[in-house]
């Protein structure tokens, strides 16, 4: 056990002195948590608006909910709660993991309530419910890619992550670990422990688990490898 400690310190110190980078700088990049410049509202707006959308699409597929969703089902069954009030409940359980993880809360935060909420409204009222097989697939496939270049995209701003985003930009800057192993960990955990509570887990909810870590980690490395997109700066996360 001492040798691993030893080993895990050597491999810290290293990956500290190399400044692992979890989210690329790139040019609309904020300067702070609070930032009000034009460029950069405009991409986390964009951002997510189409990962609102994504999620909308992902539910009017009828495939399987989030796996997020199927924790905030499990919660509700075993607590007679609404599934919107246990979902605020997880999310606030999360933001208290913030704190030993030392993220910060920032305009992105606020924006990611509301416009995504917004979108995933608007596009479940809008669209019509797929008739056939073949939709519910292409809805599913169009909204798990939407949403995971959303969550790139807003990341990429700067301005703070939404509750569940950040816990898993936490973990990637306190462990040195992949975008894609994080979120994809984070998912199955809680896609199980939804399942154990009760919630109901769809071919979708397995499909969106095991992939959107990947998805928004290739989207990042597409983004940094950009030269017209990415630049240098002091606060990269």
């Amino acid at each position: 056990f001492l040798h691993f400690l030893l080993l895990w310190q050597e491999l810290k110190g290293y990956f500290m002195k190399k400044k692992v980078r979890v989210i690329p700088h790139t040019s609309w990049a904020a300067t702070s948590l609070w930032s009000l410049d034009i460029k950069t509202l405009s991409v986390l707006i964009f951002a997510l608006s189409i990962l609102g959308i994504g999620d909308g699409l992902i539910v009017l597929s009828n495939l399987g909910s989030t796996p997020w969703t199927v924790l905030s089902q499990g919660i509700a069954i075993q607590t007679n709660m609404s599934i919107g009030w246990a979902s605020f409940f997880i999310s606030c359980i999360v933001m208290i993991a913030w704190f030993p993880l030392k993220l910060q809360l920032g305009l992105g935060t606020l924006l990611n309530i509301v416009i995504i909420a917004f979108f995933l409204g608007l596009t479940t009222k809008i669209l019509a419910t797929p008739s056939s097989l073949a939709e519910q697939l292409l809805y599913g496939t169009v909204g798990l890619l939407l949403y995971g270049l959303g969550t790139a995209l807003y990341l990429t701003c700067h301005l703070g992550a939404g509750p569940r985003d950040g816990l898993m930009v936490g973990f990637c800057q306190r462990f040195y670990l992949k975008v894609s192993i994080v979120r994809t960990s984070i998912e199955i955990f809680v896609c199980i422990l939804g399942f154990i509570l009760g919630g109901t887990v769809g071919l979708g909810t397995v499909i969106f688990a095991a992939s959107i870590g990947w998805i928004v980690q290739i989207c990042l490395n597409i983004i940094a490898q950009c030269p017209h997109f990415s630049h240098k700066g002091e606060n990269d996360y």
